[in-house]
């Protein structure tokens, strides 16, 4: 439990110092590469992206089957799970190249209508560096999911926050010499690899986990097979979700239309990992309370308790977004990026239930019972793929996010609170109750905020930043009196306690 709250706490540190490098170092990467060469980056990184889904939920399977073969004490089991995965993942790695090729050889072909040939080039560049990536993480990955299957979060995390300063470092420093896209995709291979190593050899020496090359169990792989596929499907969800849209505009529209919209993918990024961070770290707890066989009521409590958590976090960036957010984007991106505003607001409102719901895929995933979750999210996908191809001629931007947000909130949504509700037998009733009374304090202040737009400019840096303090400083205790209960409220204050503890008995 203590590796839980400190992987959780962790998390958190990372998402703050994610948030302030992304505040502080995006705008001299934008100001550096320019806007058609950062659409171009961008375009690249979201072709690539798709080769992820070669996974095939198989980093969650780890997760979970680990998770379980501990509970019941298998060990041989284990060590012959990993020796298959590691087979598995080295014929994917070899997959990712060879289709990685592929698209390296056609990237003219693809996109000659809206690039240049320098940019062709570039591309080119890029894609051969992110494929090798690829085959090398695919076998190397399996070691970061055993990790967060023996709960050792502190050592994860540590190594993210390292990873994530000195590559930052690195990056800023090879843009200020003059390097620009090609060198960023090198130096971020050249610190994924590392990573992947010291994976590698904290599981050798550390957990001291063995690998065991034996005959295959059949009806394990069958198990595993179809709990990684509807996995998969939600993946290629995701895909179509968050990298298609730059594919579509960049086909379409061209790099500068992509470097707007990535600006918001970016933004939308940043919000998604404020919920995240939670429900990351508890698919091994809520594992083992499934093969447990703990009640309905007791896991109904994890999913209330959870999602009122991330709902203060989640309901504060969207109150402050929605009042703030045109402000910010014209300082921090700069005039250009002004559309990327409204493309934003509607994936964070569209994405906010979701988001305060995401514990519901980690009891579906600990059940395994994913299937009806992904062939929905499959289903709407599509849908939303369709719609991006077909707006995205006639409003560009605006109709990608359009047809994004709308399948979100029809599926993840309404529909999969009918189902949490009917089938999963999780209180949803009682969460909106809890959730609806969260909300009212964010509610009211986003509507006086409103109102304050239309007589201060919120574009002038010092007014901006003066709004936002003003913002916090009323709405935090507001919340903290009205909205949070005495639970939530010890959850905050008991760190600090802990803390203040010691630094009495170190001064005594």
């Amino acid at each position: 439990m203590n590796q839980v709250k400190a992987g959780a706490i962790l998390n958190y540190v990372i998402i703050g110092l994610n948030t302030l490098l992304g505040l502080l170092y995006t705008p001299y990467m934008l100001h550096m590469l320019g806007q058609n060469e950062y659409g171009l980056y961008s375009l690249v990184a979201s072709i690539i992206a798709y080769l992820t889904i070669l996974d095939f939920g198989f980093g969650n399977a780890i997760v979970r089957y680990t998770a379980k073969f501990r509970a019941e004490g298998k060990l041989r089991e284990q060590w012959e799970m990993f020796g298959m995965f590691l087979i598995v993942y080295t014929l994917i790695g070899f997959a990712a190249f060879l289709i990685g090729l592929g698209l390296y050889f056609n990237v003219e072909a693809l996109f000659e209508r809206t690039m240049s040939a320098e940019e062709v080039a570039q591309a080119r560049t890029m894609i051969m560096l992110l494929i090798v990536n690829l085959a090398i993480t695919f076998p190397f990955s399996m070691f970061g999911s055993i990790i967060t299957a023996y709960e050792d979060f502190v050592f994860q995390k540590v190594v993210a926050i390292v990873r994530l300063l000195l590559c930052t470092s690195v990056i800023i420093l090879l843009l200020h010499v003059g390097y620009r896209a090609v060198a960023m995709v090198a130096a971020q291979t050249a610190f994924n690899i590392a990573t992947l190593l010291l994976n590698y050899l904290y599981c050798v020496r550390k957990i001291k986990i063995k690998i065991a090359f034996s005959r295959f169990n059949r009806l394990f792989v069958k198990e595993i097979t179809i709990y990684s596929f509807w996995l998969f499907l939600n993946t290629i969800m995701d895909r179509i979700y968050w990298s298609t849209g730059q594919f579509v505009l960049g086909a379409v529209v061209g790099t500068a239309a992509v470097a707007v919209y990535s600006v918001a993918i970016l933004l939308q990024q940043m919000y998604m990992s404020f919920s995240t961070s939670i429900a990351n770290v508890l698919l091994p707890k809520i594992t083992a309370m499934v093969s447990l066989d703990k009640g309905a009521r007791e896991v109904s409590d994890l999913f209330i308790r959870t999602g009122r958590i991330q709902c203060i976090v989640m309901s504060a960036v969207l109150s402050g977004f929605i009042v703030f957010g045109r402000g910010f984007i014209d300082i921090w991106a700069g005039p250009e990026y002004a559309t990327a505003y409204p493309i934003t607001l509607i994936f964070f409102v569209s994405l906010f239930v979701p988001l305060i719901q995401n514990t519901g895929i980690t009891i579906l995933q600990a059940r395994n019972r994913m299937k009806f979750r992904s062939l929905l999210y499959l289903g709407i996908s599509f849908a939303s793929l369709i719609g991006q191809v077909v707006l995205a001629r006639r409003f560009g931007t605006m109709g990608c996010a359009v047809s994004i947000g709308a399948a979100l909130i029809i599926g993840q949504g309404l529909v999969m609170n009918v189902y949490y509700a009917k089938r999963q037998e999780i209180a949803i009733a009682r969460f909106w109750r809890e959730i609806g009374g969260m909300m009212v304090v964010p509610a009211i202040f986003t509507v006086s905020g409103l109102l304050t737009t239309r007589y201060v400019d919120y574009s002038a840096p010092l007014v901006l930043v003066t709004g936002i303090c003003v913002y916090m400083l009323l709405f935090v205790p507001a919340f903290w009196r009205w909205s949070m209960n005495g639970y939530e409220r010890n959850l905050l204050l008991s760190p600090i306690k802990k803390l203040v503890a010691k630094y009495v008995v170190a001064v005594k």
